[in-house]
């Protein structure tokens, strides 16, 4: 068996690495940048959806949230209809500094597809959705309380 999902580990622990790193300078520390992209795609999302999005449990998701609420890159506005639930919407901060993140989201599918035909990324892609499909059906299991027989 193929040690695949170190792979992706390793390829995911160092984009995102790179991207804290180079987002510093932006106040966008340890993920945050993650979130604002989804907020920015998604405006009027609300926080458990965007959770849900990510993979991350509440209590990640409401810190980063608030970090990026206080550096003024989000901000929650109450539901018309209901004022219990906030929804997040990017500020002009968070729009200006989105575009960045999506170039840097392009430069490292550039580096990471090098040397890749079409094809062969299309495959990829596939496969890797494939995967993901199946780890999301145990994270759902799990994060509902069931327990996983291995």
């Amino acid at each position: 068996m193929t040690d695949i999902l170190r792979e992706i580990g390793m390829i995911a622990r160092s984009l995102d690495s790179i991207s804290n790193i180079e987002f510093k300078e932006y106040d966008l520390t340890k993920g945050q940048y993650l979130y604002l992209v989804r907020v920015c795609e998604h405006p009027g999302i609300i926080q458990e959806k965007l959770a849900e999005m990510i993979k991350v449990d509440r209590t990640t998701a409401a810190r980063a949230i608030q970090k990026l609420e206080t550096n003024g890159f989000v901000e929650k506005r109450g539901d018309e209809r209901n004022r219990k639930i906030k929804k997040l919407f990017p500020t002009k901060k968070g729009e200006d500094v989105y575009p960045v993140i999506k170039r840097e989201n392009v430069h490292s599918d550039g580096v990471a597809l090098a040397g890749l035909s079409a094809d062969e990324a299309e495959t990829a892609a596939r496969l890797l959705r494939k995967i993901r499909a199946n780890v999301e059906a145990d994270w759902d299991f799990v994060k509902k309380g069931g327990k996983r027989e291995y």
